[in-house]
């Protein structure tokens, strides 16, 4: 039953993630956006829903380890196994404008939040609230500015209504799917004897950025790098500005002090590693083997 649920979980991630992808794109091009920002803002919000959930499910158990861990684990997973993967099916296009505004924007997004949790302990009402105004404005500047770079290409033959049709489509199919595999993982991963630390650091983390998985490869397979980029970028800002901001919000959460001395780092330091990655303007398929490889070496090192 355990794998069945894996297999069917996969299946609605790929069918969720093409139609998530088509109705954005063609959403974008009505709206005269550009499909990056439609990944950053749209997309990227959308496929973060596994995350906010299990982080205020968290919260409210009294798992603040698990909320934060959530969160982080995620960042550095989309940044180094989600996008590598996706490179590993085609090349990322990384344009210059995008290095300049979404990815230095994720970067000091990053900065500041690991040094607002380190510094205070953790995230209370007012660093909560802090952090849901500064989502708020910079959608609003996203969205302001998403016809600065819009494709000039014709509009897409989908109508509206059956573009946001396929957007809910696949964000139910996402959310669906990547339930159903993580609940498959985790039964697997018991069966096998695998404790439930590991669980949580490598499968609840990966698990709720399988949305951002199955989007942002399906984007990369159909040549709309562009939409996988802004999807993770997107992701990064919202997990740490969205989620954490709303999770504060509701109930303070206090860090461990592990997150300011190892994850937090890595997650800062993966985002730098991707800006110089992509300043040659692509991350290729060698880029992106190189970064599944670091996430697979940081994942033995939460083992040890």
């Amino acid at each position: 039953m355990s794998y069945l649920m894996v297999l069917g979980g996969l299946a609605a991630l790929l069918l969720g993630g093409g139609a998530l992808v088509s109705g954005a794109v063609a959403i974008a091009r009505r709206w005269g956006l550009s499909p990056l920002v439609i990944g950053v803002t749209l997309v990227g919000i959308g496929t973060s829903l596994p995350e906010l959930l299990t982080s205020l499910r968290a919260a409210f158990a009294g798992a603040p380890g698990l909320a934060f861990g959530n969160v982080i684990g995620s960042n550095t997973a989309n940044v180094l196994l989600i996008l590598g993967l996706s490179a590993l099916v085609a090349p990322i296009a990384f344009a210059r404008r995008t290095w300049r505004r979404e990815g230095l924007t994720v970067l000091a997004v990053s900065v500041v939040t690991a040094l607002w949790i380190a510094l205070s302990g953790g995230l209370g009402r007012f660093g909560a609230a802090a952090f849901l105004l500064t989502l708020a404005g910079l959608m609003t500047w996203q969205l302001r500015s998403g016809g600065d770079d819009a494709e000039d290409e014709a509009a897409d033959d989908m109508s509206m209504p059956r573009a946001w049709l396929a957007v809910a489509v696949g964000f139910a199919g996402v959310l669906i799917g990547a339930e159903l595999l993580v609940r498959g993982a985790i039964d697997i991963a018991r069966a096998l004897g695998v404790s439930e630390a590991v669980i949580g650091l490598t499968v609840v983390a990966v698990g709720t950025s399988l949305p951002e998985l199955a989007t942002s490869a399906v984007a990369a397979w159909k040549g709309r790098s562009d939409v996988a980029l802004g999807n993770v970028l997107g992701s990064n800002l919202f997990n740490l500005l969205g989620i954490l901001g709303l999770t504060g919000l509701v109930i303070p959460i206090p860090a461990e002090a592990r997150f300011a001395t190892l994850d937090l780092p890595v997650m800062v330091g993966t985002v730098a590693l991707l800006l110089t990655i992509g300043w040659r303007g692509t991350i290729g398929r060698v880029a992106g083997g190189g970064m599944v490889a670091a996430y697979a070496g940081y994942v033995w090192m939460l083992q040890m």
